[in-house]
């Protein structure tokens, strides 16, 4: 590694620290108490943990990864759920803490949906385009489940206001639906799971890192959940814990990226790659608007794309390429599907015979 790419390095992983630091705190502060346990000092601590939210959020949309919808989805989710954590704390009266209780599962029903996409995402999952679609038509129709209270007894069939020590909360008596929003943490637990687990035993997350740092973000939340279901530690820690994979997940974010980065300029201080003709080789016919779609897209792919490409005019053998490129074959094939898109080609047989075309009318 050059010096530069040293420097760069070095400054991609300050970067690194510095978008990891604020979930970290975010994680140490926020506390999602169960109603009717809760400490006098917990309005304070929700408080904090709100602020302290939505300085995430901030820094999140100011970062490089502002972009990814579903992590934005994730930060946002996690401050909607402090804020009602917080007002049902500070709630006066049984209509105000239940609003409080409304926004609180409002964040609560799409953390796991956007932990869980975040995880796709990363891993290059494939998954049909209505899933998402689906999954958030599912996760409004529980919210409205969990904020029945106070209009019917399904999942409350009965709920008191109290305010003792200055904290307010509700004592609820859970009704014949709540244990639907148990399932529904579960099946997202197991979906979390398994989405880790395929890519690793396929091999088709690149990097050790990567597929460590998802597996802490999804069995950190299933050991919390399950230690709620048999130890009653007086705190709903599943708020917390998804903090935790917050913090994880925008972690892999930033080391792709940074993978990603020094990948790319490497490739960038690459020589010119000089074109080889092949001997007898048979020119398909091409016409002017294909070799036009096919000049054009050289210049919009990836600097790794790029790469890849000037390995294809070498004549490198998939087995090279992936070698140099340190990576599976799933994300070389990933690759592919890129570039043969934005070049207008189906193979890589095709993209070196159009190649070759518009070398030779140069």
């Amino acid at each position: 590694m050059t010096v530069k790419q040293k420097r760069r390095a070095s400054v991609l992983n300050k970067k690194c620290f510095a978008y990891t630091a604020v979930p970290c705190l975010l994680f140490v502060l926020t506390g999602c108490a169960k109603a009717g346990e809760k400490s006098a000092n917990l309005s304070v601590v929700y408080g904090v943990a709100v602020l302290l939210a939505l300085l995430a959020l901030v820094v999140f949309c100011f970062s490089p990864i502002r972009k990814e919808k579903w992590l934005g989805v994730l930060f946002t989710s996690v401050l909607v759920v402090n804020t009602g954590y917080f007002w049902l704390s500070a709630s006066q009266n049984l209509s105000t803490a239940l609003m409080a209780n409304r926004l609180s599962y409002l964040g609560s029903v799409f953390l796991p949906l956007s932990v869980l996409m975040v995880i796709l995402k990363v891993t290059n999952a494939k998954y049909p385009k209505w899933l998402a679609s689906a999954l958030i038509s599912v996760a409004a129709l529980v919210f409205v489940l969990a904020a029945s209270p106070g209009y019917s007894k399904l999942y409350y069939s009965d709920v008191k206001f109290v305010r003792a020590d200055g904290v307010s909360f509700l004592q609820k008596e859970y009704g014949p639906l709540h244990s639907l929003y148990f399932v529904y943490l579960l099946v997202y637990f197991a979906a979390m799971v398994t989405a880790v687990i395929y890519p690793i035993v396929k091999k088709k997350i690149s990097v050790t890192y990567h597929a460590v740092i998802l597996a802490l973000a999804v069995f950190v939340n299933l050991g919390v959940w399950l230690i709620e279901q048999f130890v009653n530690v007086g705190f709903e820690m599943l708020s917390v814990s998804y903090v935790i994979s917050e913090m994880f997940l925008l972690s892999l974010y930033v080391l792709v990226s940074e993978t990603e980065k020094l990948k790319a300029l490497a490739a960038d201080n690459q020589p010119p790659v000089p074109v080889a003709p092949v001997s007898g080789q048979v020119l398909r016919p091409v016409d002017e608007d294909q070799i036009e779609a096919f000049t054009m897209g050289i210049k919009v792919l990836t600097p790794t794309e790029k790469h890849i490409f000037d390995l294809y005019i070498l004549r490198k053998t998939t087995k090279e390429i992936m070698a140099e490129l340190n990576i599976k074959e799933n994300t070389l094939k990933f690759h592919n599907k890129n570039i043969y898109g934005k070049l207008g080609v189906s193979s890589r047989k095709q993209l070196l015979e159009i190649y070759g075309r518009v070398k030779n009318t140069e």
